[in-house]
Formats: C-alpha cells, sequence, structure tokens
C-alpha cells in the first residue's frame, strides 16, 4: 500500500480572494491554510468531520444561491464561493453561542479550562454580546470520575462528541457515549464497564471546554502561570512530540504536540501523567556515600573521589575487564555518548550494556534494515513479530490501528498470546513461547507446512502465507515477546525472513525511552558510537580517544553471571534496576552481592541503587536538554523546563568529572560540545549538525543515518532519499491553542540534502575556523587535534548472523510461560507518579479455562507454582488470551517486586512451570 500522492491543487474564493486548496480537503482546513480561521467546535483534523456542533458555517454559493454550510463537512471544488463574514453566517453564530450558554455554568474563574477555552474566546470573538436568557441554569453534581485520570462536569459539555469519537475512532475503546435526551445529554460510561482507555488524557486535551479534566492537573495551574518549552517523550521509545508545562518549577501538565511521521498529537496516559514522578518528594537530591555500613549524604567531591577509588582500584588490581556498565537507555545521546567514552576510552572496559536482558542484541536492532512508522503504515503488510503493542508502545499500537481500519494494511501476527493488537490482524498465528523462529521459517519457507509447526496448525500458516504472498512491501516490527525466554528465536525469526527476502525491513519494538540512541552512542558490547562494530572503528576511535578495548565484551547477563562470581569487581549503574529489570532476579541478587564495588547513578532509591557504595544523583526528563533517538532512529530535541532538585546534576556533567577523578579528561566542558564531537566522530550522525537539527523544518527530528552516500552507511529508509521532508506551517500548530490542534501535512516538500563531508576535510575546516578565532556552529567549537585524518571512517553496522535455537520440546504436564510489561506495572516512573500507581496490573498467573478445568479450580484460587528455579504459591485467573499449554504472568505488576523474574533463569532458552493445587 504505497502512500498516496500529494493531492491535485484547486482554486476557490474566499471572502472575495481566490486561494488554493488541495483536492478532497475540507474547506474549514483550506480557509485556515489561506489565513481565514472558521470557528469550530466539533472538528478536529485527525478525526472524521460529523458536522455536529454548527459554528463552523458559511454561505456556500450555489445553483440556488447562497446556502449555511459547515465548512467541516464539506469538501472543497473548483470555483467554490463562500463567505465567512456575511450577515447570515454572523446570525448564525450569534444563536449557535447563545444557545450553548443557555445552561453553561459562568464558572471560568475556577474553570480549568479558564484563559484556554475555545468557547470563551469564540464567544467574545463571534457571540452576540449580550444574552436573552434570564432563567437560573441547571446545576448536576460536579465532578464525576470517569475514570482515576479524567473527571467530568457535565454542566459544561457542549455535545461536541469530540471525546466520544476519540474514544471509539482514534483509540478503539468505546467506553464512553451519550445517554439520555435533550437538554440532559451527557457523557456517560457503561454499567460495569469503566473508562480504563490506555489513551483517556486525549479527550481532556481535545475537549474544547472545561467538561473533561484531568485529575492530576486540576486546580493547579492557570495559562498565564505556566510556561512551556518543546520536548520528546521519553515514557517508551516511540518518542512523542510534547509541550512541557511548568510553574514554579514545578511540572504541571504534558500535551501532545501534533507530529505527522510519529504519534499525530496524541499520547498514552502514562506518558501524559508520569510527570509526578519527576515531581516526587523522594527524589535522590544529593550524592550519597556508604559509611559503616550506611549511604549518608556527602559532597559531589567526596562522593566522585570515592567512586573514581573503586574504580579505579578495580581497574589496577584486576584489569579492565573486572569493571562494567549496565543501563544508559534513559540517558539523552549525549550523555550516553559521555559515558561510553568514558567506559571504552577511560576505563577500557567493554562490558557495556544499556539494555538488561530484556531486549534484542545491538547487531540485532542496529544490522537490519531500518523502517520508519510511516513505511509500517503504508506498507503492503506488516509482520508483528514483537510484544504487545498496546501495553508497550502504545501509540505506535494506534497509529498501526488507524492503518488497519482506514487504509486496509494486512497484519500478520505472530505471538505466544493474543494481545490488544489481535482483532485487528489479519492473520494471528499463536505459537509455543521459544518457537516464532520455526514458524517464521516455515512462513516464508519454498513449501507450505503440512503439519503443525511451533504450536501453529498448518492451515494458519498457509494463509498467512497467501496474505504475504501478494505484498512486495513488508516491514517486521520486530521485539521481545517475553521476559521469560531467551531472544535468539526472534533473532532466528528475524534472519529468516531477511534471508528469504532482502527488501523486509525492520521497525525495532523496543520500550526503553532511548535505546536506540544508547545502542548507537556504542552502550553495548561489540560497539562504538556511530553504529560501528569494534574491530571495524577501533582504529578511527583510538585516534580520536587514546584508546579503545582490544576484545568485545560481555553483555547484561554475562555482566551479572561473571559479578556473582566475582569476576567483575566494579559495577556502574546507570538509571538501572538489576532486581527489577533483569529477567533472572536469583542472578541480578548474586550479581549485586558478588561485585566489589557498586556506583549508581539514578533519580530514585530503588532496589539496587540501595546496595550501592556511591550513589550520584541524576537530572531526569525536562531537567536537562540534550537529544533522543526513537524506534525508527529519528534524533529530536529533549526540551529543558525546569531544574534538578538539589544538587542533581546531568548524566553526562558527572561523566565528565567522574573522568577528571580518575585523572582523564573527556575533552568537552558543554553539552553543545558533546553533540559537535558526536557529529564530527559517529557516522551515523554525518550532517546532523545542530543548524540542520534546530531548523524550523526538522522540529519533528530527523532519521539518522541521513547521508546515503557515505561510505559503510546503510541505505535511507522508503521515502527518504537523503533529502529532508518540510511540513506545511499549517500542519501543525505549535503554540497550544486547545482547538488549534495541528492537522495533516498537506504536501510534500523536500530540502537540500546534507552531504557527508570526509573526516579529514571536516578537520582541516573547523581546523581552520579555530584558527581564524572562530567558534564552531552555535558558539563553541570541538577539539580536533586528536583526530588523524588517515584513519579510514568506519561502515555503519549492516548484517545479521542467524543463532542456532534449539528449544526443549514441551511436555504433557508443564505450561510454558510467557512474561511481558504492561502499561502500568511496578516500574519507577508509575511507583512514584500518585494518580498512576493505583493502576498497576496485578501479579496474578492467567492461564486459559482449560488448564483450569484440569486441575479442578476456580479463578482467583491459589496454587503451588513450581519450576527449575523455585517453588512458589501464586494467585491463579482465567484469561482466554492465554492459549492452552501456556500461562502469563505480568512483569514487575503489582503486590510483588518482579515475581516473574524468580522464575526465570537466563541461562535457559524458555521457562516451563507446572501448577499443582494446594494441599
Amino acid at each position: 500500500m504505497p502512500k498516496p500522492p500529494p493531492p491535485e491543487t484547486v482554486t476557490i474564493t474566499i471572502d472575495g480572494r481566490q486561494v488554493p486548496a488541495l483536492k478532497g480537503e475540507m474547506i474549514i482546513a483550506a480557509a485556515e491554510r489561506a489565513g481565514v480561521y472558521i470557528p469550530r467546535f466539533c472538528y478536529h483534523p485527525r478525526m472524521k468531520p460529523v458536522g455536529m456542533c454548527r459554528m463552523c458555517l458559511v454561505e456556500l454559493e450555489g445553483p440556488r444561491g447562497p446556502a449555511l454550510t459547515p465548512a467541516c463537512f464539506v469538501a472543497v471544488a473548483d470555483g467554490q464561493k463562500m463567505s465567512t463574514t456575511s450577515p447570515g453566517v454572523k446570525k448564525a453564530q450569534d444563536g449557535v453561542l447563545e444557545f450553548l450558554l443557555v445552561n453553561h455554568p459562568l464558572d471560568c474563574p475556577v474553570c480549568d479550562k479558564g484563559g484556554e477555552c475555545p468557547l470563551q474566546d469564540q464567544t467574545l470573538a463571534y457571540g452576540p454580546g449580550e444574552t436573552r436568557m434570564v432563567e437560573e441554569k441547571r446545576h448536576w453534581e460536579k465532578p464525576i470520575n470517569l475514570s482515576e485520570l479524567v473527571l467530568l462536569d457535565r454542566e459544561r459539555c457542549i455535545q461536541c462528541a469530540r471525546c466520544t469519537r476519540f474514544a471509539a475512532d482514534v483509540a478503539g475503546d468505546a467506553q464512553i457515549d451519550f445517554q439520555s435526551r435533550g437538554d440532559k445529554v451527557e457523557v456517560a460510561t457503561f454499567p460495569n464497564r469503566p473508562f480504563t482507555s490506555y489513551f483517556s488524557g486525549n479527550t481532556v486535551q481535545i475537549c474544547p471546554v472545561g467538561a473533561l479534566t484531568a485529575a492530576p492537573y486540576r486546580f493547579r495551574a492557570r495559562p498565564w502561570d505556566i510556561e512551556q518549552v518543546e520536548s520528546t517523550c521519553t515514557s517508551c521509545s516511540v518518542g512523542c512530540r510534547v509541550a512541557v508545562q511548568s510553574s514554579s518549577n514545578m511540572l504541571t501538565r504534558y500535551l501532545g504536540l501534533d507530529s505527522e511521521p510519529v504519534n499525530h498529537s496524541w499520547l498514552c496516559d502514562k506518558g501524559r501523567f508520569d510527570f509526578e514522578a519527576v515531581n516526587s518528594v523522594e527524589r535522590i537530591a544529593h550524592p550519597l556515600v556508604r559509611k559503616n555500613g550506611e549511604l549518608v549524604e556527602a559532597s559531589w567531591g567526596e562522593a566522585l573521589d570515592a567512586a573514581a577509588k573503586g574504580l579505579g582500584e578495580a581497574q589496577d588490581l584486576h584489569g579492565a575487564g573486572s569493571v562494567a556498565v549496565l543501563g544508559g537507555a534513559r540517558l539523552a545521546n549525549e550523555d550516553a555518548y559521555a559515558w561510553a567514552k568514558l567506559a571504552k576510552g577511560v576505563l577500557g572496559t567493554d562490558n557495556v550494556d544499556c539494555q538488561l536482558g530484556d531486549g534484542l542484541p545491538a547487531e540485532a536492532v542496529l544490522g537490519l534494515p531500518r523502517a520508519t512508522i510511516d513505511d509500517a503504515c503504508y506498507a503492503d503488510a506488516v509482520i508483528l513479530l514483537g510484544p504487545d503493542l498496546k501495553e508497550e508502545l502504545p501509540i505506535l499500537y494506534l497509529r498501526l490501528r488507524e492503518a488497519v481500519v482506514d487504509h486496509g494494511l494486512k497484519v500478520v501476527e505472530l505471538t505466544p498470546r493474543l494481545t490488544g493488537f489481535t482483532p485487528y490482524a489479519t492473520v494471528t498465528l499463536p505459537h509455543l513461547a521459544g518457537e516464532s523462529g520455526a514458524v517464521m521459517s516455515a512462513l516464508v519457507g519454498d513449501a507450505a507446512p503440512a503439519d503443525m509447526v511451533g504450536g501453529v496448525p498448518a492451515e494458519y500458516v498457509v494463509r498467512a502465507r497467501e496474505v504475504l504472498a501478494g505484498a512486495d512491501d513488508i516491514v517486521v516490527v520486530l521485539g521481545r515477546q517475553s521476559l521469560a525466554d531467551g531472544a535468539d528465536h526472534i533473532v532466528a525469526a528475524a534472519a529468516a525472513i531477511h534471508e528469504a527476502d532482502g527488501a523486509v525491513r525492520f521497525l525495532p519494538a523496543l520500550r526503553r525511552a532511548n535505546v536506540m540512541g544508547a545502542l548507537d552512542m556504542g552502550l553495548a558490547p561489540g560497539l562504538l558510537p556511530g553504529s560501528v562494530t569494534l574491530e571495524d572503528g577501533g582504529e578511527w576511535y583510538t585516534a580520536a580517544w587514546g584508546s579503545v578495548p582490544a576484545e568485545r565484551g560481555l553483555d547484561a547477563v554475562g555482566i551479572c553471571r561473571e559479578a556473582a562470581s566475582g569476576k567483575v569487581q566494579a559495577l556502574v549503574l546507570l538509571g538501572a534496576d538489576p532486581l527489577a529489570d533483569l529477567p533472572d532476579r536469583e542472578l541480578a541478587r548474586r550479581a549485586l552481592a558478588g561485585a566489589g564495588f557498586v556506583v549508581a547513578v539514578d533519580s530514585f532509591l530503588t532496589a539496587s541503587v540501595e546496595q550501592a557504595d556511591v550513589v550520584l544523583p541524576a537530572a531526569m526528563y525536562s531537567e536537562r536538554p540534550g537529544t533522543t533517538t526513537n524506534l525508527e532512529g529519528r534524533v529530536t530535541r529533549l526540551g529543558q523546563k525546569i531544574v534538578p532538585p538539589g544538587v542533581a546534576w546531568p548524566d553526562w556533567m558527572i561523566a565528565v568529572e567522574l573522568a577528571v577523578a580518575l585523572g582523564a579528561d573527556l575533552g568537552v566542558e558543554t553539552i553543545e560540545e558533546l553533540f559537535d564531537e558526536i557529529v564530527l566522530l559517529a557516522p551515523s550522525h554525518a550532517g546532523l549538525t545542530r543548524a540542520v537539527l534546530d531548523a524550523r523544518d526538522h522540529r519533528d527530528g530527523l532519521v539518522v543515518p541521513r547521508a546515503p552516500e557515505m561510505p559503510g552507511s546503510s541505505p535511507p529508509a522508503s521515502g527518504d532519499t537523503g533529502e529532508t521532508a518540510l511540513q506545511d506551517e499549517t500542519a501543525g500548530v505549535r503554540p497550544l491553542d486547545p482547538m488549534s490542534t495541528p492537522g495533516v501535512a498537506a504536501a510534500e516538500a523536500h530540502a537540500v540534502p546534507v552531504t557527508a563531508v570526509a573526516m579529514d576535510e571536516r578537520v582541516a575546516d573547523r581546523a581552520g575556523a579555530d584558527e581564524a578565532g572562530e567558534a564552531g556552529e552555535g558558539g563553541s567549537s570541538t577539539p580536533v587535534e586528536w583526530v588523524a585524518p588517515a584513519v579510514r571512517r568506519p561502515a555503519v553496522l549492516s548484517g545479521l548472523r542467524a543463532p542456532a535455537t534449539h528449544p526443549p520440546k514441551p511436555d504433557g504436564y508443564s505450561l510454558r510461560l510467557v512474561s511481558a510489561r504492561m502499561l502500568y506495572d511496578g516500574g519507577t516512573l508509575v511507583a512514584h507518579s500518585p494518580h498512576l500507581a493505583g493502576l498497576a496490573s496485578s501479579a496474578s498467573l492467567r492461564v486459559h479455562p482449560t488448564e483450569l478445568a484440569r486441575l479442578g479450580l476456580s479463578s482467583g484460587a491459589s496454587v503451588r507454582v513450581i519450576c527449575a528455579r523455585t517453588t512458589t504459591t501464586m494467585v491463579v485467573e482465567v484469561d482466554r488470551c492465554v492459549p492452552t499449554g501456556a500461562a502469563f504472568l505480568p512483569w514487575n505488576g503489582a503486590g510483588a517486586t518482579a515475581v516473574a523474574g524468580d522464575l526465570i533463569d537466563a541461562a535457559s532458552p524458555v521457562t516451563d512451570i507446572r501448577l499443582e493445587t494446594l494441599s
């Protein structure tokens, strides 16, 4: 399904002025592009028009003369003539507003929408100026809790149906609707069906009055008290564009910005409301050093000296391989680069991993041909080989759902359990956990299977093959399906389809916020910044940094194993909590106990941080600037809006000062210099200067690598030939006008591509600028004297080798365990956000009714769970989304800490459990 070409242009006449318009678009959109604002309430450019409120009436010339017509419901046509200011239009607008205000309360001084209310603004701009109504207005109980996050003031509602349409048409969660008749119409939930949508906060943002308000924001601030900055959400790896608002150095609200290639103005509720964690009083505000067995406050100097002493002693006594770094996916790109340079260039260790055994190998993520979100939405077919998108990557779920519902996208889903996307998949292949490699091989093989494959009936595979047979453009959404089994079978599946069809592209579906940027910046074993391997880029970075590790290091599981055995003597945790994040919790316990020295760089005292010898407080989201890279490789800006609590520092600054304490120098003093050094050295970022990224046309970021002519770089994604798509100015309204939600870009324009320049030329140019006394771009220069012009620029990583996978066959008594993350869990952000903490999923074991019937139990009963690692007792519940022969356990569920991690052995490719009744 190729992306539709730009529509034809027609000419229309608005208020006597001829203007161009796009064929097929609504009059209201064409008028706004021409600079004519037509008032509206029900219209939203990201939803289908319904023409309900009649506020957008215009006089349209017809064969019988002018007639009042809703501008949001009629498409433009060549030669159309209309008036938006005629006496008839003015009278209609007066009548609509007067009618709306018959019962609307005049409580603007206490309404959360006061000061940014379209009803308020349009009454002043288009209303009659006075009312004929003197009767008492109706009064209803207020507010009504639609959910824990959304509150309803019924008397303010103007029945525009924006909220109900969004819930049904965009989110697919038709949990609210109108009830009653006449003047008693109100928004309500269905009996015994609460408003539990993961996207409920969007209804608050698009409500044109104060009828729907957000519980975390209600009565907290006023528009004139608020300052804001544009940024990128870091709650997951989708990278939604947001406006971060604050008052008195406290975050007050996140609002979605319209990004055509990413989030279409929508946010999930976790991404919208987890700002409460940033405001938490439980934040680490000062460095901590362990003395006499307890963590006590210390100065930065004392803490850095203690950290440097512990790391230095391990390095001196046991070698660089005795030092390891875990985590880093929550960092900005500049932070990740600084820590990669510190670990690999100063400490000399390649034992670095930003993932904690819960993702995919870096080579699989970076080495496969990359697709964008738009590529997936406009592909002929998508193979969904990853987690439950609705739980882990909610806005990607919305984008793909829209592609299925509105554009007919075909999706083949390979999954060990039914997910939130299963109702929209063309074919679903529910397979045994650990068997996705075998199923994919059967799916893309030369001959259709005759027997069951990996637990999937042959006829299902044949049907999926038929769906893919007519698809020339296939995108694979690739991620970790379950934390209870290894990643090898996922990599094997990716390699199988990549080998069968070299044109297939992959969209990584890893949850951690900046995991793509951290991998790209070298926070993975065997990699250096710019998505280059240690072997290929070693000479390049040795010339730049002075030294790099000689051999490939360990991944997270390997690091923990070596720490448990005492071979890793010093461990650095970069925003990592292995006790909660590593799938094998027992291994994490032994690793933290076995490591002789632990440094934690974090914002909260997690279970793992509490065991550290030195704790260095780090700034969180919105407290430091920088850049981040989303799952499609799109680099966008992070905006700083508030300052960190106490004396917390940005992560890059901690790395720089720790290097000084170790007797080294990272050679940078500002975050701008860090970014310049990344551009100078990292092949994946060649040409992405600050001026390019900060250009108005690139406010939605740029996908890297973006210079296809650079030696060794991977080819650009479909639809991106190295050129940068410009967005029409009217496609996105960045100021937070609640009624001016940005619309869809009208047409694609292109800017001049950035040309890659050879390293020695860049060095010579920068050196010449320095000699002339000129600073580099943005007022700072990057050191260049340590770069050797003769060194070959390394190639960006490409290709993938398939691992051998041999999962054990299930027996007749065991259930194959599946464990995956839920949107609301017991993680740090949710746990420290009061309005989200109560929404966390329970830690109960979920099985198919057949399995409970076999044991003679009912839902809610307690059972004994036996596995190779341990025996424990759990509550079991019925879940028809779990196939027979399997059991599902939410990761980090509420009521228990990492229960699934107690059952999983990282050394085993799968986890089998047995259930027994309690005697």
